[in-house]
């Protein structure tokens, strides 16, 4: 299988920078990932012979929720344009017991990459497809849409001879397409067929740990004769146009392409994020033999072939799983990463440690990032024509209470800033729609009256859970 090289060739100090654009602090985390992803640049560019030998260094990073953990796995994945899938460790169980098995996390990477793959050739050939397209639209909108077979005619009956329609002609078909273009037809309507799939009720019928039977499942039904039925449907023109595109992209689209490439995607740049792993270790202090840590290490001993590297039965194939890169995070409260098995250490050399937001980080989150949140309300309250500004001082003290809630209840990190602008904003949410045009300053003096009952009130899980 050829080596995917199409990988982009982000320097480390560039993948920091950018993950700075929506993550706060936590520079040895950032590091650390982003000397992984440049190592993965680099083995492509190695001789042939060393390539194979060269593995990817896992990461475990270790920290509370709600620092950044999952988000940096998850703009890494972006930027390295790769198969990313986010599983929970926690909803694993050993081999012969009800729940999913571990190898979904390949497969659920696999699909992954069909779609990421898809997606970008059908980017390709969008134009193409938005041509055909264009033509049988024109034919459906000038009456000349091809037609249904007639049946055939009895026995020894020999039909008159019947001249061929009269095509529409060039000058016509252009002025159609004009007009199409021009958006001058997108009142009329047109009979557009779909494919309608029958055997959805087979999401339904298989359940955790049989994801492997019910694709298999799915693909018989699919392949039997009847199954692939259309519908006909009647639809504005831009609503047909769009369908008529999709059909005619996926015609174009070689599929037997796409899986190659994805399965190349998969094996040598996929990363899977391995979330909550401190949930699947012994407890310190559990006790050999217990019930609970032994079905917790018989998840991990299940893991631990996946990321060593091993070969995965898929739908598509087989995948190995020898140059995949693992990322595992945990909270680690009540275990710490010396209570997984050593096998399982092994195969995370990095470890990196994510500090607990301060205050200064709170008010950094509110502020820096191109997504951060006070960003988001203030564009989705404009929406309505409310105009929201937020001083200094305000932002400032949505971080101090922010903090104060993470210090008197659980402490869930940047996630308590969510709960907090919630409470702040509920009124003005409630009544945008109602307000019209209108700007409303939010100060110190407002965040402090709309969240006065918080900070009195030493049991803040009444209010903020």
């Amino acid at each position: 299988m050829p080596e995917n090289r199409k990988m982009p060739a982000f320097t480390p100090r560039e993948v920091v920078s950018e993950l700075d654009r929506y993550i706060v602090g936590q520079t040895a985390a950032k590091r650390a990932v982003a000397i992984a992803l440049r190592n993965r640049w680099r083995r492509q560019r190695v001789a042939d012979d060393l390539r194979e030998e060269i593995h990817p260094k896992n990461i475990i990073m270790i920290g509370p929720t709600g620092v950044g953990k999952t988000e940096i796995a998850r703009r890494l994945a972006k930027l390295a344009q790769a198969p990313f899938v986010k599983v929970e460790a926690s909803k694993f169980t050993e081999v012969g017991y009800v729940g999913r098995d571990v190898e979904s996390m390949v497969r659920d990477l696999v699909e992954a990459a069909i779609a990421l793959v898809r997606e970008e050739e059908t980017e390709k050939v969008k134009p193409r497809a938005l041509e055909l397209a264009e033509d049988r639209l024109v034919e459906m909108l000038s009456g000349h849409a091809p037609k249904s077979p007639p049946p055939p005619p009895p026995f020894g009956f020999t039909p008159p001879p019947v001249s061929p329609p009269s095509r529409l002609g060039e000058h016509e078909r252009e002025k159609l397409r004009a007009q199409l273009r021009a958006g001058t037809l997108d009142d009329q309507e047109v009979d557009v067929e779909t494919s309608d799939s029958a055997p959805t009720f087979l999401r339904n019928f298989t359940g955790h740990g049989m994801e492997e039977v019910g694709v298999n499942l799915q693909d018989l039904f699919k392949n039997m004769p009847g199954m692939n039925r259309t519908r006909r449907r009647k639809v504005r023109v831009p609503e047909a146009l769009r369908l008529l595109q999709q059909e005619e992209a996926a015609k174009l689209v070689d599929t037997d392409r796409v899986t190659r490439e994805a399965l190349v995607r998969a094996e040598s740049s996929g990363i899977i994020f391995i979330d909550e792993i401190d949930k699947i270790a012994s407890r310190e202090g559990g006790g050999k033999g217990s019930g609970p840590d032994v079905s917790r290490e018989g998840v991990q001993r299940d893991i631990l072939p996946i990321v060593e590297g091993s070969t995965i039965n898929t739908k598509y194939g087989q995948v190995k799983t020898d140059h995949m890169l693992f990322i595992a995070a945990g909270a680690f409260h009540v275990s710490k990463p010396s209570d997984l098995i050593p096998e399982l250490q092994g195969r995370f050399p990095i470890r990196v440690e994510l500090e607990p937001l301060s205050g200064q980080d709170l008010v950094r989150i509110l502020r820096e990032p191109r997504n951060s949140l006070i960003r988001q309300y203030t564009a989705l309250l404009a929406t309505e024509g409310v105009e929201l500004e937020f001083t200094d001082d305000a932002v400032e003290e949505i971080a101090r209470i922010a903090q104060l809630a993470n210090e008197r209840t659980q402490n869930i990190g940047a996630r308590r800033l969510h709960t907090v602008l919630e409470r702040l904003l509920d009124e003005v949410s409630f009544g945008a729609s109602e307000m019209g045009q209108k700007a409303l300053k939010v100060d110190a003096a407002y965040v402090r009256e709309r969240l006065a009952s918080i900070v009195q009130d030493e049991d803040l899980s009444r209010y903020i859970l």
